[in-house]
């Protein structure tokens, strides 16, 4: 990851936090977004600058276009152009059956998952397709393939992320850019913190590797797939789950 730049969606917590420590131990610069989590994405930067690493905080809602290429700016402006995009921000949703849902609330995990994605995509893809180079790696989830109930918000729109990831391989290949989806499954972060212990317990019971995933599980598999060994790999689905999920 020497000399490469890499720009983290909500990379304050949990997944996106593991892995800008990772790529910046790596040897990448690493611009951490975050939306809410100021005091911990400034920590984390601070912890990267006193390693010798390059970090930078930078807010941003990134459903929102207008925050998005101001994101971009600002990292390229003191970073570099962007090599490798990992969109990894959460948007949250309410868990709950169907019947118990509002079209409001399904429509603000699923456009909200997408634009996320969206709007990073069409901020860094002119640059790339320029240097004919560039890696984006999408955090999915193995409930887009093996659906949980109380959880049809998220699994709908973590599927409609891996079809969008799929396309934009096929479109962008030719320029000599890879895209990939990395899907976790469960994973200790705070946001699966209101999980109870005894159904940790029994999903890590249920796994091959008797464990459930750590966010440096996770960080592990995005830096493989951005690293050039892994150059001939795109348009891939890739579980984090311990063998839960085998395709």
């Amino acid at each position: 990851m020497k000399g490469k730049v890499a720009l983290i969606t909500g990379a304050s917590r949990g997944i996106g936090r593991a892995t800008a420590r990772l790529l910046a131990a790596e040897g990448a610069s690493v611009a951490v977004n975050y939306f809410q989590s100021e005091s911990k994405a400034i920590v984390l930067v601070e912890e990267i600058r006193k390693a010798d690493g390059r970090a930078l905080a930078i807010k941003a809602d990134v459903r929102d276009e207008a925050q998005v290429v101001s994101m971009v700016t600002e990292a390229e402006k003191s970073l570099g152009p962007v090599d490798l995009l990992i969109c990894n921000a959460s948007i949250g949703f309410p868990v709950k059956p169907f019947r118990d849902f509002s079209w409001p609330e399904f429509e603000a995990k699923l456009c909200g998952e997408l634009k996320a994605t969206f709007f990073c995509c069409k901020a860094v893809l002119p640059k790339m397709i320029e240097r004919r180079a560039g890696c984006i790696i999408a955090i999915s989830s193995t409930l887009s393939r093996h659906s949980s109930s109380g959880f049809i918000a998220h699994c709908t729109a973590k599927s409609g992320l891996d079809a969008f990831v799929r396309s934009l391989a096929e479109e962008v290949g030719p320029f000599g850019i890879r895209v990939n989806a990395v899907a976790p499954g469960l994973t200790l972060t705070d946001a699966t913190a209101w999980l109870p212990e005894e159904q940790k317990t029994m999903i890590a019971n249920m796994t091959p590797l008797q464990r459930v995933a750590l966010p440096d599980d996770v960080a592990g598999t995005v830096l493989a797939l951005a690293s050039d060994h892994n150059r001939f790999v795109t348009g891939c689905y890739i579980p984090v789950s311990g063998g839960s999920l085998m395709l």
